[in-house]
């Protein structure tokens, strides 16, 4: 897909445009971020022992409801960053084909993330 994350920061072809530099507005928290996802990779990691390990499904339920509210709280961090940045940016560019599209674009995100 042509909006699908890579692993690295860097605007692909056929990426959203971001804020004009070499870099998206989340740069400036990018170790914040990466600190959560290593967290939340860790119980991942952990999840998997506990299967391995033959523990009690009920334990391993709770770890993966950790797991998922530390992802949507990444996911939420990204979203209103999204909607600070990069659609109040669309708004005031003056272009409101943009401007309609980065809304757009918030939207499905949000509808994504409420189907999880």
């Amino acid at each position: 897909m042509a909006n699908e994350p890579t692993d690295t920061a860097e605007p692909t072809e056929g990426s959203p445009a971001h804020d004009g530099h070499d870099h998206y507005w989340y740069h400036g928290d990018k170790a914040a971020i990466t600190r959560r996802l290593k967290r939340i990779e860790g119980q991942i990691r952990g999840i998997q022992r506990m299967v391995d390990d033959d523990q009690y499904c009920i334990d391993i339920l709770t770890q993966i409801s950790a797991s998922t509210k530390g992802l949507q709280a990444v996911a939420l961090n990204l979203l209103e960053g999204h909607l600070a940045h990069c659609v109040a940016e669309a708004q005031t560019s003056g272009d409101p084909t943009a401007a309609e599209a980065k809304v757009k674009e918030a939207s499905d995100a949000v509808a994504r993330l409420l189907r999880t």
